[in-house]
């Protein structure tokens, strides 16, 4: 039998309501509650206006971080996190633009999806990458960095770079200022927080058609179902089952679509392998560079074709994977042969240096 639940409301530490309040969010969570979508969307309110206490947001993020979020409490926090946003304006609708951006937080292999990315755009999608400089010192911003882009673009730029290059990087620190007040408190807690998976729910662009890798297995349905909650338009989530936030070659990789039908979208779940998406099976981290620099030489041997098998297969199925959310693919295999066309045409090199050099255009 289940110890009962202290008393969270002795008369002693009764106070009047504050602006930037959490307490009553806490209690809900203490006591084993979740939040509904419009609580969710009142206590991040107070966190990305920066009215919330640290502490009581410390509370609150680890408190949510001991089970898996709701689909309505995560729905309720992506949505203040997107009216926050600054956005990329642009004459494409959004229905037709694409992310990659996944949540990171897997061992680390090499940048397979700002490989995609790039493979993507090179066909015809308009790719608005979504990210961010990582722990790991190897993330999308630090590598396109290092291939020459100009990672924190005006606006404008960016606008150009989709519009004329297929290809713009979002680097989130410009387009989500509001995070910052949550910062201190996320480097201090020292473990992954709710913020960890909004990242690749909140695009500048609004892009309504995503390619997410997730670091655990079990937010590859509600990452889905969430997205199709924000009305994603097409989108694929994944997770390799050897512990990628990828789209892996060592394993199977576990896979939910949301696919538009006349309800608003559906989720179908199932399981993949190497095999069925036309690859060999290999253990992808056995290509893994160790630093920037040599994250960036594989880059750019990939997109040349000369890169050992292994690379280039690891970013093909992820390049697949982003295919099939844009719409080009039926599915992942067929994803995977128009990403090897787009390669040994050599349209995918063309449109990593027409990103490097529209980046570069003040």
């Amino acid at each position: 039998m289940e110890a009962p639940l202290p008393n969270l409301n002795p008369s002693e530490f009764a106070r009047p309501q504050r602006p930037g309040d959490l307490t009553p969010f806490l209690k809900l969570l203490i006591s084993g509650q979740t939040l509904s979508r419009e609580q969710a969307r009142a206590a991040f309110t107070e966190i990305m206006t920066g009215t919330a206490h640290h502490a009581e947001m410390g509370a609150f993020l680890a408190l949510l971080a001991r089970r898996l979020p709701t689909v309505d409490e995560l729905t309720g926090a992506a949505l203040v996190m997107r009216d926050c946003a600054d956005l990329l304006t642009t004459s494409i609708d959004p229905a037709n633009i694409l992310d990659t951006a996944g949540t990171g937080g897997a061992p680390k292999s090499f940048n397979v999806s700002t490989l995609a990315a790039v493979i993507a755009g090179s066909t015809g999608v308009h790719v608005a990458k979504h990210g961010n400089r990582s722990r790991t010192g190897r993330g999308s911003a630090e590598v396109l960095q290092a291939l020459g882009v100009c990672i924190d673009a005006p606006a404008e730029v960016q606008r150009r770079c989709l519009e004329e290059g297929h290809v713009a990087f979002c680097f989130a620190p410009r387009h989500h200022p509001a995070a910052r007040h949550a910062m201190p408190v996320r480097q201090a807690l020292g473990f992954p927080t709710l913020f960890n998976l909004l990242g690749p729910l909140t695009n500048p662009a609004r892009a309504r058609r995503q390619a997410i890798g997730v670091y655990d297995r079990s937010f590859v349905p509600l990452i889905a179902q969430v997205l199709r909650e924000l009305g994603a338009i097409r989108a694929i989530v994944y997770h390799g089952l050897d512990g990628l936030d990828e789209v892996t070659i060592g394993a199977s990789t576990l896979v939910a679509e949301v696919t538009p039908d006349a309800q608003g979208g559906s989720v179908c779940v199932y399981e993949t392998t190497p095999e069925l998406m036309g690859v060999t099976r290999v253990n992808p981290l056995s290509v893994a560079p160790d630093s920037v620099a040599e994250a960036a030489a594989l880059f750019v041997a990939v997109l040349e074709g000369r890169a050992p098998l292994a690379a280039t297969d690891f970013a093909l199925v992820n390049a697949g994977a982003a295919l099939v959310a844009a719409g080009r693919a039926y599915d992942l295999r067929e994803g995977v042969s128009l990403a090897r066309a787009a390669i040994a045409s050599g349209a995918s090199r063309d449109t990593l240096n027409r990103l490097v050099s529209l980046s570069n255009q003040a």
